[in-house]
């Protein structure tokens, strides 16, 4: 979404069928938290995917400043260990859940290498050290693909809520992701919310394109089900 009107659009044609928006960098560059506030006022929960990543003081008065809005349910941080430990400490006793980022959907082999890491750490040996990692922080839960659940929950314990994106039902463009899976690949493999986008947002019929993955998601017995990010 480029605007926020466009945003709300969008909300208004999905209509009460979704309660569960996710607001990214694009539309929290054009809306910010006032925006944030206003799909809050309007029953919405609202999922902040900040990714917040910066030295600790400055994530643990970031962190600290969302809470206090009281508008925001889910907000993401990186996994590394210093980033977490400050996002918890800003939380404090407030009821927003912190989900950290593990590795990026858009993340495969090739990328982990290009950063540095050698030959022999695969994607998912990285995202199991950083779950760990993230619940000894005191993290909520992670953001991890449908091909890592099953690692992950080993890791992290059956508390552990599992946000897994890169999600496309069959048939759907994978766009910039690589590795993703189907509504019901991710639901049967343990996830507890799917980010569903630009097959909902970008289609003619947003609401029909809702409903054909509900659907989907309720035919693997989902227990729940996040909704298209904004």
């Amino acid at each position: 979404m480029d605007t926020t009107t466009e945003a709300l659009e969008l909300v208004d044609r999905i209509g009460p069928a979704a309660d569960f928006y996710k607001v990214g960098f694009e539309l929290y560059a054009a809306g910010g938290m006032d925006f944030v506030a206003q799909l809050a006022s309007f029953g919405k929960k609202v999922f902040l995917d900040l990714k917040l990543y910066d030295i600790g003081e400055t994530v643990k008065r970031a962190t600290r400043k969302i809470c206090q809005s009281g508008a925001v349910t889910f907000l993401t941080v990186h996994g590394s260990r210093s980033i977490t430990n400050a996002a918890v400490e800003g939380r404090g006793e407030s009821k927003l859940k912190l989900l950290a980022v593990t590795v990026l959907t858009s993340f495969d082999q090739e990328d982990l290498m290009d950063l540095g890491y050698p030959a022999s750490v695969s994607v998912s040996e990285l995202v199991e050290l950083r779950v760990k990692k993230a619940v000894e922080s005191g993290v909520d839960g992670v953001i991890s693909s449908a091909l890592e659940i099953g690692r992950v929950r080993a890791a992290g314990g059956p508390g552990l809520t599992i946000v897994t994106p890169g999600v496309r039902s069959a048939g759907a463009a994978a766009g910039d992701q690589k590795r993703v899976a189907t509504p019901a690949q991710a639901i049967r493999a343990g996830a507890d919310y799917l980010v569903i986008g630009r097959q909902i947002t970008r289609a003619a019929d947003p609401r029909a394109a809702y409903e054909e993955v509900l659907d989907e998601a309720r035919g693997a017995a989902a227990p729940q089900l996040a909704t298209s990010k904004v």
